[in-house]
């Protein structure tokens, strides 16, 4: 797992196991749950990183769960005991949530294979860019397991329909980016070669904003899904709108737009 500053606001965080096409072992999970335990405590990383740019290394950006049996492990992930399957079950579905909990929009930029927890990992994030290698399935179904798993069932619908979602979940099909862009998983294909850059272009677009309104429209826009009325998603956009209102952020945002020039932010 690598984790660097490219540019002021702007962190990329990388799956590193290029080799197995980024599936998840549990030292990756391990240390995927580190990042996201510094991105959301620690102030100097919520001071230094206001977006986080989510990809992988080589040729995919995560394949899924690892079920190949490693050296030292007697036992693949499907073989063990009930009581470890499940406490890995909740750990790898703890990523999900995890994201979601972040105060800082994470951009998945997907390259080549997002399958299983890789397709998760997409959908949990606030944005989604492919490049035009990618590809995006749920491929638990084939294997004998549930089509719904570590938080997907609950994300595809919101994303794409519920129509589109049942099927995807019931076949197992994979999709390219170009139908991925079709039905709205994605925001936008790129080559391959300029993904990173439409995702850094996408960031700065955040980052020009001011720290405290996209924190709150992270928030809001998350809570607004599982919200039960719309007088009531009505009431939380009221409540966080006039907190806005306080901060010294807006009164220069709105002093630098009407001057015609960049607002400097201070998060205050």
């Amino acid at each position: 797992m690598h984790r660097t500053q490219v540019e002021p606001g702007i962190w990329l965080v990388e799956l590193d196991r290029p080799e197995r096409l980024n599936a998840i072992s549990e030292e990756l999970l391990e240390d995927l749950h580190a990042q996201l335990r510094w991105l959301a405590e620690d102030l100097q990383a919520q001071a230094s990183c206001r977006v986080v740019v989510l990809t992988g290394r080589g040729r995919g950006f995560c394949a899924g769960l690892d079920l190949q049996q490693r050296d030292g492990d007697p036992l693949g992930p499907l073989e063990r005991p009930a009581q470890q399957r499940m406490r890995l079950q909740k750990r790898i579905a703890a990523l999900v949530t995890g994201i979601r909990a972040l105060p800082q929009p994470v951009i998945a930029a997907v390259n080549g294979p997002a399958a299983g927890g890789g397709l998760a990992l997409a959908l949990a994030s606030d944005v989604r860019i492919a490049g035009e290698s990618a590809r995006f399935g749920d491929a638990f179904v084939r294997i004998g397991l549930s089509g719904c798993d570590i938080g997907v069932s609950w994300l595809l619908p919101r994303l794409i329909g519920a129509s589109r979602a049942f099927e995807l979940l019931l076949t197992g099909r994979v999709i390219d980016a170009a139908e991925a862009d079709r039905i709205g998983l994605v925001s936008r294909v790129v080559p391959d070669g300029e993904l990173l850059a439409a995702a850094l272009d996408v960031a700065r677009s955040i980052t020009a904003n001011s720290p405290f309104g996209v924190r709150m429209t992270k928030d809001v826009m998350w809570s607004q899904l599982e919200t039960g009325s719309m007088a009531a998603g009505i009431a939380m956009e009221n409540s966080t709108q006039i907190a806005t209102t306080f901060t010294e952020d807006q009164r220069e945002a709105l002093a630098a737009f009407l001057a015609k020039r960049p607002a400097e932010f201070t998060d205050r």
